[in-house]
């Protein structure tokens, strides 16, 4: 089974003299000489070096307190999560599933071998408590592929300890450069090892600056793959909000294929938006579900204790686990199917050699302002519709409607900003607010139709049903709120028109 460690260090350039005196460290009470450790790791990447651009490293490592398969994930500058798996012969499978997005069909080889003789110490407190650890690394290179050169290095590795305060590297940071010591111009030693032994570090290529509109709407879309790349791993570990940043970035996607047309061959787009339906599709089967559970165990704690009669909580709760309980097996099913592995290369196909109309070569401000324009227009129609009907099912259905276009329209503007500027920025806004009044409308919608299956069930097995009607009436009062506050909201946006 896989665990996950916070890995926050700083690594530093080095001479053969090793560690220097760091006892003047402050809160440093005593600093205690470990010992050395033989470490050898062996570093796998694609024949092109897909895990290094996206600076990850997935190594299989003997000697240490942690022998075994590690998988790095970066956060932040000196930041980074290590997902450690049992020693073994072969990659374990949950950690190539962690790689997937980005490796996909191709193999991951051995790349470079790297033995390090590491000098250890541990700096302490007054108490005794381990504040970090240093080392000084005798490291020797040896690259598996290509040529096979080899190279050899010594630098100094500082990491905190779990729990610390990042600012105590800051000290060490001071005492280190009193000793003439310098920070490592290489972020990590894979990267020193590959650019040493034959060659740099691959990294992802410097983007121009968007200038025509194709430029732009190409900008827009190559973040939103991106995103769905980079929270793959994050979302087979359960990290909190992906599910819903993964679907957001799958909408975003589609809505920037429909909106700029003019701007991108639909033949060719069409099929790629269907995939995309299809995986906002999948991933919104359980953020559904989370977010109506999350809603309707809210209103519940919010019941006075009087009004929460019979096992509504032990209901409640069962019915979010059962519905829940498969989720992680399903989002890894979705995300490891050869339909979605097929998108995201269709995705860099489309990328790589887009299908561009004449619209693309023009002026941004123009082609991008008259597809939002058409955006907002039918979005317009959508909402006074809804507002013309009274209050019941068609309603509900016509501003479930206004909603998703609400969201077209904001994201159109949002891909829209960096040429347009301040109105699209107004926009953007003004449709978040509005789409945010819609949301609450329609998660009012679908827990009042839970809330009826389950004054069902609960009736069925002798249960009083009241707690359940009660919430029925709280969500139908909120829902009547969000109506009755509508044509306000809108009136602020058509006051605020785009151009």
């Amino acid at each position: 089974m896989a665990e996950t460690k916070r890995e926050i260090e700083r690594k530093y350039e080095s001479d053969d003299s090793g560690l220097p005196d760091l006892t003047g460290i402050g809160g440093v009470a005593a600093v205690l000489d470990k010992g050395l450790v033989e470490l050898d790791a062996t570093y796998y990447d694609t024949a092109d070096q897909r895990l290094a651009a996206a600076s990850l490293t997935l190594r299989r490592r003997t000697g240490g307190s942690d022998a075994g398969w590690h998988l790095k994930l970066p956060v932040a500058p000196g930041i980074r999560d290590e997902i450690r798996a049992p020693l073994s012969d072969t990659l374990p499978a949950e950690l190539a599933a962690l790689v997937r997005s980005r490796v996909r069909e191709a193999e991951l080889v051995p790349l470079v071998r790297l033995r390090s003789a590491r000098d250890v110490r541990h700096l302490t407190d007054a108490d005794g408590t381990l504040l970090a650890e240093a080392s000084a690394d005798t490291v020797r290179a040896e690259r598996l592929t290509g040529a096979g050169g080899t190279a050899q290095w010594t630098e100094i590795e500082v990491e905190l300890a779990d729990g610390g305060d990042p600012a105590f590297l800051d000290h060490v940071d001071t005492c280190l450069a009193g000793a003439g010591v310098r920070p490592s111009a290489s972020p990590s030693k894979l990267a020193r090892a590959l650019e040493l032994t034959g060659g740099p570090l691959r990294t992802s290529p410097a983007r121009a600056e968007p200038v025509t509109a194709g430029d732009h709407v190409l900008a827009y879309l190559r973040a939103q793959r991106d995103a769905l790349v980079a929270l793959d791993p994050a979302v087979r570990l359960g990290t909190p909000d992906t599910v819903h940043r993964m679907r957001v970035a799958t909408r975003r996607a589609r809505s920037a294929l429909r909106t700029f047309r003019a701007v991108l061959d639909r033949a060719a787009t069409e099929p790629v938006a269907a995939e995309l339906k299809w995986l906002a599709g999948e991933l919104g089967v359980d953020r559904d579900q989370e977010v109506l559970a999350e809603r309707l165990t809210t209103a519940l704690d919010a019941l006075p204790a009087t009004l929460a009669t019979g096992p509504v909580h032990e209901r409640l709760t069962s019915w979010a686990r059962a519905r829940g309980a498969g989720a992680p097996a399903h989002l890894a099913g979705v995300l490891d199917s050869p339909r979605h592995l097929a998108l995201l290369n269709t995705l860099d196909a489309l990328l790589a050699d887009p299908p561009l109309r004449e619209a693309a070569g023009r002026k941004p401000g123009k082609a991008l302002g008259e597809a939002v324009h058409k955006d907002l227009a039918k979005l317009t129609a959508r909402v006074e519709r809804a507002l013309d009907l009274p209050p019941g099912t068609e309603r509900d259905l016509a501003l479930h409607e206004a909603r998703k276009k609400a969201k077209r329209t904001r994201y159109a503007a949002e891909a829209a900003t960096p040429a347009l500027g301040a109105p699209a920025r107004r926009l953007t806004a003004a449709m978040k607010s509005l789409t945010t009044l819609l949301g609450d409308h329609q998660d009012s919608v679908m827990a009042r139709r839970t809330l009826r299956e389950l004054a069902a069930v609960a009736h069925a097995a002798g249960e009083s049903a009241f707690p359940y009607g009660v919430l029925y009436g709280r969500e139908e009062a909120r829902a009547a709120v969000a109506e009755a506050e509508l044509p306000a909201r809108w009136r602020g946006v058509a006051d605020r028109s785009f151009g």
